[in-house]
């Protein structure tokens, strides 16, 4: 049997455990690294047909591991998933070359669906904006402070400053998990 290769990279040692397991229990040779640094070094060492990363990894985005992992099979496929989803960096990821985007919480199969699922060029395609019920207040905050972040590179510094907030406050922020709407 011809096992497909898995890099799953996650700093979550639980969570990391649960899926590598529940992803071999269906067929799947995991290779798992828990920080950006590891990954690379498994991607030099193996080629993979799947990826799954989590975008935060210790206050490090994993998008950097898109590009290499790319480089080494252009046909892999890579699913990043995050407990802090935001639009902005569901964009990004996409922009970069993730084929599909995830919330946690999320279950191996939902995951899996997701990573396979070639219909879906990514998650943000699946709704219609027409459609899509407007953003509460706390939302809409989290959204802009997340498109801030994102075009100072993650610098938090330069983020409070033209948000005008102290570094405190949006370091608190940013620790707290996203409204859903």
């Amino acid at each position: 049997m011809d096992r497909s290769k898995l890099l799953l990279v996650e700093d979550d040692e639980v969570f990391s455990r649960v899926m590598s397991r529940a992803l071999e229990h269906r067929g799947y040779e995991v290779s798992h690294a828990a920080n950006g640094q590891d990954a690379l070094k498994l991607i030099g060492e193996k080629r993979f047909s799947y990826a799954i990363l989590d975008l935060n990894l210790g206050g490090h985005t994993s998008l950097s591991l898109i590009s290499p992992l790319k480089k080494s099979n252009p046909d892999l496929r890579i699913l990043i998933l995050t407990g802090y989803a935001s639009i902005t960096t569901a964009v990004e990821a996409i922009k970069l070359g993730a084929d599909n985007y995830l919330a946690k919480p999320a279950d191996a199969d939902e995951i899996l669906a997701a990573l396979l699922d070639e219909s879906q060029p990514n998650a943000m395609s699946e709704q219609d904006p027409t459609q899509m019920e407007p953003m509460s207040v706390r939302r809409l905050e989290w959204e802009h402070i997340q498109k801030v972040l994102n075009e100072n590179d993650g610098n938090i510094s330069e983020t409070a400053r033209q948000l005008k907030m102290h570094r405190r406050t949006l370091q608190r922020k940013l620790q707290k998990r996203p409204v859903a709407k």
